[in-house]
Formats: structure tokens, C-alpha cells, sequence
């Protein structure tokens, strides 16, 4: 293991007037990608440094909208609200006519982009139509293990499966029940990760990405990878949704149980980090690999440490939040994007997709910029210039 929570210590922190510049660089790269992505959507990865347009389709879109809404409460700028009501508008028209939603990230699409609006502005449209999300996430809810199916038609064996990146589509639910008083909304998103963490998280604080269940008894059976290295590896990103899935439902159920849970599954995370602090795409990659990063597995990892501190006793939380810092710097220090002409996204070397023996992928998005690692980025940064209300 590269690191302990001391041994963190040697890679410097970031400094107040950081954030800031971080954050105007950032924001100075969104603006200039307004005039090609506002009646389109970024790509789900960059080709080359660059984002293609594409229409709103795949699980990803609602991150660019985020980075628009995090632009404008940088800034105060209207171009900003204006191009993300645009989008807000695609979304309801998506979930209205079922436009690729045959799966559960309704969270990542609609917590991002028209919960977010609906915080922000009041937008009724917004609310509308991430309320018909939700509801289309619950009719997901499998009463047979008691979960949320990721993929594939509701009840479909071979699919019978829930994956760690749904802790992130549960919020949508718990601000459902918020908004509306209908208690079943988070009934079903408790129920998830009760059954998640029962399952998911090995006894060395890994996680599995996804685990299957019996479609007759509802009974878990056995963990797979997807987009990891191996089965019995931890894919990067899977631990990072661990990380902040756990935290945000803390948030809302204030289960003492997740406080241990959050620290052990940081802990892993933090020990397995490269000397530079830039997480390999599975941890089964260590210091001086030949693998590709993924940054924004750090991104995602780093906004649920800041999230959770805030729940902690003060000297646990100083720890996590210490480690925070220092791994933000190095994605500033080692990720950034700062030249327009290098690049349309704002940060590099991350991974969608990484192909091995025992997973299911094709390479995509191998180094490069992803939509996801954008959006998380911007938000740790927003999280420590000062008070932020969460979309989630």
C-alpha cells in the first residue's frame, strides 16, 4: 500500500487563493463551450482532449448541465442560466417521452441538472420533470432483494444486479420524498443501500462494482466486475461511489452505521493511492504502472470526504479533510486543464472504460476527459470556496 493517512502528508495542500484560480479557469473554459453545447450535450468522453456534440442520450449528460449550474453561482453570469434552462427543458422532453432511460441513472441526469435548477431558480419545468424521474427510478425497485435494478428491463434475470454507482441516483429520491411527503420514495432508496452494503463491500473494505440476486428468492448471489480489473479488484471509481454514495445517504438518514462504513471504504481508497495522489483505474495499479489514472475517480472521492466531514466528530473529520486537500491539489497539479487550445474539458487523464480478462469493456475514454470528472472537479472546488447547497 503507497499511503497511509500520515504518509499523505508529504504531498502539499491546496492554498485559499488556488481554489479561486481553479475555479476562473475552469469557469473561463465552460463559457467558451456554451456556443457549441447548449442545444447539444458534451459527449460522454473526449476524443482527442475535445468533446463531441451529442444529443441528450447515455447516463452522462446531467454532468454537463452541472457544470453549467456551478458556473453560474460562480459567476452571476445569466448566459449561464440561460444555457442550462435550455437543457432543463431537454430533460423534461427525455423522461416525457422515455428517451434512453431504460436504466437507473436518473440521479446522474436529473439531480444535476433540473434539481439543481429547481434549487437555484425555482423552475416548475425542472421539478416536473425530475419528479417523473424519480418515479421512473422507483418503478425500478425490485421488492425480491429489495433494490434498485441497474440495467436492462425491470425483473429481467440476466440483469438482476444492482451496481455502487446507484448510491449517487438515491438522492433523487430522497429529495422526492422531501418535495412531495411521500414517505416511499426513500423507503425504497433505504432499502437499496441496506442491501447494497450488505453485499457489496468485502470484509478488506473493497467493494464489488456490481452483485447479482436471485430473481426468485431475492437472495444475493455472487459479485462480478464490470469495468474493473477483475472480479476480485477494486475498480477506482466503484470505491469513489462508495465513498460519497454512503455520505450523501448519511445525509439524509442519519445513520450512525454509514459513519463507520464512510471511513472504512475512504480508508481503502486513501491506502491504495499512488505516491502522486492520482488514483490508477483500479487500485490493483500501484506507483510506477504503466496503466492509465483515472482522475476522476478522485474528483468523485474527494466531494464525498468534504460532504461526510461535515457529520464527523471534529478530529476525525480534520483527517479526512487534511486528505482531501492534499488530493484536490494533486488533481490541480496534475490534471487541470488550463489551455482551451489543449483541450474543451477541464479534466484530463481520466478512464471511462479500461478492457481486461475478466471484465466486459472495450477501451474508451482511455486518458482523457469525461464529463463526470468535470463536474466533480468543479464541484470540490465550489464546496471549498464556501457555503454550497448540494443538487444532490
Amino acid at each position: 500500500m503507497a499511503q497511509t493517512l500520515e504518509q499523505i502528508k508529504t504531498y502539499p495542500g491546496m492554498e485559499e487563493s488556488m481554489v479561486q484560480q481553479a475555479l476562473d479557469d475552469a469557469v473561463a473554459i465552460v463559457k467558451k463551450n456554451l456556443t457549441k453545447f447548449t442545444d447539444k450535450f458534451q459527449s460522454s468522453n473526449s476524443f482527442g482532449g475535445f468533446y463531441e456534440e451529442t444529443e441528450n442520450v447515455e447516463w452522462t449528460t446531467g454532468f454537463w448541465t452541472g457544470v453549467i449550474w456551478l458556473a453560474y453561482e460562480h459567476t452571476g453570469d445569466e448566459a449561464f442560466r440561460k444555457a442550462a434552462e435550455v437543457q432543463v427543458e431537454s430533460f423534461l422532453n427525455r423522461i416525457e417521452n422515455k428517451i434512453d432511460v431504460n436504466h437507473h441513472d436518473m440521479g446522474f441526469l436529473y439531480s444535476l441538472s433540473c434539481v439543481a435548477a429547481y434549487k437555484l431558480t425555482g423552475n416548475e419545468h425542472a421539478k416536473k420533470a425530475a419528479l417523473l424521474a424519480a418515479d421512473h427510478l422507483a418503478e425500478r425497485y425490485r421488492e425480491k432483494g429489495r433494490f434498485l435494478q441497474a440495467w436492462g428491463n425491470p425483473g429481467e434475470p440476466k440483469e438482476y444486479r444492482l451496481i455502487i454507482d446507484c448510491l449517487l441516483n438515491l438522492p433523487l429520491l430522497y429529495w422526492a420524498t422531501e418535495v412531495t411527503g411521500d414517505p416511499s420514495y426513500e423507503e425504497k432508496a433505504e432499502n437499496h443501500i441496506k442491501t447494497a452494503m450488505k453485499c457489496i463491500l468485502r470484509p478488506d473494505h473493497s467493494t464489488y462494482h456490481t452483485h447479482f440476486f436471485d430473481v426468485e428468492t431475492g437472495d444475493p448471489t455472487y459479485g462480478v466486475t464490470h469495468q474493473g480489473n477483475r472480479n476480485g479488484s477494486a475498480w477506482a471509481r466503484g470505491q469513489a461511489w462508495g465513498i460519497y454514495g454512503v455520505a450523501l445517504s448519511y445525509r439524509y438518514l442519519k445513520n450512525t452505521e454509514y459513519m463507520d462504513l464512510f471511513c472504512s471504504i475512504t480508508d481503502y481508497f486513501i491506502k491504495h493511492l499512488p505516491e502522486d495522489l492520482v488514483p490508477y483505474w483500479d487500485f490493483d495499479f500501484d506507483t510506477g504502472s504503466t496503466e492509465p489514472r483515472d482522475s476522476s475517480a478522485s474528483a468523485i472521492a474527494v466531494c464525498g470526504i468534504l460532504e461526510m466531514a461535515k457529520y464527523l466528530d471534529k478530529d476525525k473529520a480534520m483527517v479526512y479533510l487534511d486528505a482531501a486537500d492534499r488530493m484536490l491539489r494533486a488533481l490541480v497539479d496534475h490534471c487541470a486543464n488550463k489551455n482551451y487550445q489543449k483541450s474543451n474539458g477541464l479534466l484530463l487523464h481520466g478512464t471511462y472504460a479500461r478492457d481486461s480478462k475478466e471484465n466486459t469493456c472495450t477501451n474508451r475514454g482511455v486518458d482523457e476527459c469525461n464529463t463526470w470528472g468535470d463536474y466533480f472537479y468543479m464541484e470540490a472546488l465550489t464546496r471549498l470556496s464556501g457555503d454550497w447547497e448540494l443538487y444532490w
